[in-house]
């Protein structure tokens, strides 16, 4: 130790000397053996490097024990270049069979990317008949670190295996490895074998094994037996508890999971980063973003360092709770902390970054995610960059935005593969504008650029999801006969699809195909029926199925299925039974039920029904638009000029303004948009003469202005010309000049249609070579040759 401590200090010329008084090789080696060890062991790798080259020119030849150390160095450094040479002087000195060598050969391979290498030398050790336990151990080592469970899962049953006579028994390393791989799998019945070998073996005393099962059990979802294996541990460390606190959270016992880290707490056991974040992500995943705020500033109190997994739970956390303030403080400490910083991983740094712009998106604060969004590099940006941008605005109004967003995204010189969750989010977009090209043209790259078995249930529920909304049920239908699996929201979205399109009968034969087929049948799906039978008229159906729903699969009614009753009934004129349905509700009736009745009081003109239900409608605090607009419309049918005066000086005072109609409208050269009295399109001129034609052309075939429509107390003829001017007219006449015959106009309103017109529309769809197919906020109307989808009830 003398001789190493003046080696250490004086230098290369002490190794020198040290290396000419020794006469004994083995001496000189092991000494030379040492300074690498030590140099490897206080992390100075380059330095071992420099020892091993004097140690070659002072032709001292290396040992067996040499090697391991100076590959292990370049493990760390991940260095192929220096690991390949030194692999090369391992065949020079002839200790190509050393065991110790080749064991060392193995993971320094691995840890430089190349795997297929350290097979290789791990193949060549077993046809050699030199590997070990160690030699096992570390290739499966090797293919847990990167990633493949499954291969390292194959290895280690061979290496139990009977048929290759190896006679080499798993270790505690071993078990350590391997519990890991069948817990990413969810292989909790190999694991439980694992389980007994280690009770056989007495490896379940060992601390570390100990942890890997309850580790194992607790991904696996069998926190039961995981707690099991935990009580009975002779010996804890903080990595038990931790695994036992993670395992909890993660399956939603959160209220167990709080207990246990009380009571880590309560018995002063050391918490380290993964507990805090542990309680943290658990409070962020159930929506409890404040909490998790709070469990943040003590654990900042308590010296821990937050990593990059408690941040990110922090601003799952806020994004949840829609706490946008509290979001942009974790911002500032990640910018203080984290972000910026040079010997950060960049990889850390960018799941952050994701996660801000996750979170201020979430918070409705796009415009704040799109500065952070921008500010990243574009060859910085991964898919889940592109992703959580294109979301923010799917789900928050901005779907112009993540459209163009996402053509930017694979438009790109070097363009960023989307993933499901991309395409779901460009889809969701498509679906909200009814933009059926665009949508088309998604599904088009989907069929070009092949997603996994696991990808494609997701992405073909959201095609269906977007053909429905976006106007053409069948595609949506073809998309789903297509399908090489389904699941209940496969069933659900295209039931969801016939209702909207008045397609009822198609609907009921979906729902016996879903019985049939043995889909699990729940509240939501009598829901989508009953819809269906009410925007098709089907009454008597629809009284039947909310009597099966109970008797033949015992389901209760909710409050969504007696507003569906409500509709069906009230649409078909049946007020009085409709009344009778509330006043039979088991629970008090809620806003959805009184619009329903409100609704179909204004298509039957039920003054006084219609006050009543609108007076409920504002007991219960429902104070928007719409309700005042149903019982001024009623008001205006019943000619009640000082009632709609009424209401309107009502919702003037209370602060409430009718949102405007606006219309859109596809054209050859993109989406076109208009307002009641709109005259700013560059074609306003054109569009306002074919309107002035076409009404004049549908009088003469017997068309009447339904001045009821018109909400104004002036005479017949000044409303006719009120209605001309309605949003979804002006669309339609756009529709007609920019889209070539034979072709269907396809127009979104984002009101209920106007009565007036839905009747000037059907007239029209007489004398033009066109489908016209609206999509208004409550359903679908397809008009063709005079004839409407909808047969009147909407």
């Amino acid at each position: 130790m003398e001789v190493l401590h003046q080696v250490t200090v004086k230098g290369h010329a002490a190794l020198r000397k040290l290396h000419i008084s020794c006469c004994d090789a083995s001496s000189v080696v092991f000494y030379w053996n040492s300074l690498i060890q030590r140099a490897v062991r206080l992390r100075s790798f380059h330095h071992a490097f420099q020892l091993y080259i004097t140690m070659r020119t002072l032709n001292c030849p290396p040992d067996g024990y040499t090697f391991p150390f100076l590959l292990k160095a370049c493990g760390h450094l991940s260095s192929f270049r220096r690991g390949a040479s030194l692999h090369g002087n391992v065949f020079v000195f002839g200790l190509q069979s050393n065991v110790f060598v080749a064991n060392a050969l193995v993971p320094m391979y691995a840890r430089c990317g190349y795997l297929d290498y350290a097979r290789q030398v791990f193949d060549q050790m077993l046809s050699s008949s030199i590997a070990d336990v160690i030699s096992w151990n570390s290739i499966i080592a090797s293919y847990m670190q990167s990633g493949d469970s499954k291969k390292a899962v194959r290895m280690f049953y061979r290496m139990n295996s009977l048929d290759e006579n190896l006679n080499i028994w798993p270790d505690a390393v071993s078990l350590c490895n391997i519990l890991p791989a069948f817990a990413a799998l969810r292989a909790s019945m190999q694991g439980k074998g694992v389980h007994g070998y280690a009770v056989r073996t007495n490896l379940v005393k060992d601390l570390f094994v100990g942890n890997a099962i309850v580790d194992m059990y607790a991904k696996c979802g069998l926190i039961d037996d995981a707690h099991k294996v935990f009580k009975r541990m002779e010996v804890k460390d903080v990595v038990s508890w931790n695994a036992m606190v993670t395992g909890l959270s993660q399956i939603g016992r959160f209220e167990d999971a709080l207990a246990l880290f009380e009571k880590m707490r309560g018995e002063n056991i050391e918490l380290d980063v993964v507990t805090w974040s542990a309680v943290i992500a658990g409070y962020a995943q159930r929506g409890y973003g404040y909490e998790a705020l709070d469990v943040f500033r003590q654990m900042v109190v308590s010296g821990s360092e937050p990593n990059v997994v408690t941040l990110v739970s922090l601003l799952s956390g806020c994004a949840c709770a829609g706490a946008l303030l509290q979001g942009k403080e974790i911002h500032g400490y990640a910018v203080k902390r984290l972000l910026n910083v040079i010997k950060n991983d960049y990889g850390e740094e960018q799941m952050v970054i994701n996660s801000l712009i996750d979170m201020y998106a979430k918070c409705k604060a796009d415009d704040l995610a799109r500065k952070i969004f921008d500010n990243v590099a574009p060859v910085n940006r991964n898919v889940v960059t592109w992703t959580v941008m294109i979301g923010g605005y799917s789900q928050h109004g901005g779907a112009n935005d993540a459209l163009q967003l996402f053509s930017h995204m694979v438009k790109q010189n070097k363009p960023t593969k989307p993933n499901s969750f991309t395409i779901s989010c460009a889809l969701m977009a498509c679906a909200r504008l009814a933009a059926l090209r665009l949508g088309r043209q998604i599904h088009g790259y989907v069929l070009r650029h092949r997603y996994g078995k696991s990808d494609e249930l997701f992405v073909d529920n959201c095609l269906i999801d977007m053909y429905v909304k976006s106007g053409d049920v069948d595609a949506a239908r073809v998309v789903f006969n297509n399908m090489n699996q389904t699941n209940v929201i496969s069933w659900t979205s295209l039931l969801t699809g016939y209702g909207m399109h008045g397609r009822g009968s198609e609907a009921i034969e979906l729902f016996n195909a879903m019985r049939n087929a043995a889909v699990p049948i729940d509240g939501v799906t009598f829901v989508i029926v009953l819809y269906a039978c009410s925007h098709s008229g089907l009454v008597d159906k629809g009284l039947e199925y909310f009597d099966t729903m109970t008797r033949e699969f015992g389901i209760v009614p909710g409050v969504e299925h007696y507003a569906c009753m409500v509709d069906l009934l009230g649409r078909a004129g049946r007020l009085e039974k409709a009344m009778e349905i509330i006043n039979q509700m088991p629970m008090e009736p809620g806003p959805v039920v009184w619009v329903a009745l409100l609704g179909s009081c204004r298509v039957h003109t039920n003054v006084e029904l219609g006050e009543y239900a609108s007076s409920k409608l504002l007991e219960l605090g429902d104070e928007n638009d719409g309700t005042y607009t149903l019982l001024s419309n009623i008001y205006a049918n019943a000619k009640r000029w000082k009632d709609v005066a009424r209401v309107r000086f009502l919702m003037k005072d209370t602060g409430i303004k009718k949102r405007p109609g606006c219309s859109w409208v596809q054209g050859k050269t993109g989406t076109a948009s208009f307002y009641v009295g709109d005259k700013t399109h560059p074609l306003s001129k054109e569009i306002y003469n074919l309107l002035g034609d076409l009404m004049y052309q549908i009088k003469a075939l017997g068309y009447v202005p339904d001045t009821n429509y018109a909400l104004h107390d002036v005479d017949d003829e000044e409303k006719g010309d009120f209605l001309v001017e309605h949003s979804e007219k002006l669309a339609l006449a756009y529709g007609i000049l920019t889209t070539a015959p034979g072709v269907p106009i396809r127009i979104t309103k984002n009101l209920r249609v106007c009565g007036d017109c839905h009747i000037a529309i059907t007239y029209i769809s007489k004398i033009i070579d066109h489908t016209v197919i609206l999509r208004d906020s409550s359903r679908f109307h397809h008009f063709k040759n005079g004839y409407c989808s909808c047969k009147g009830f909407w």
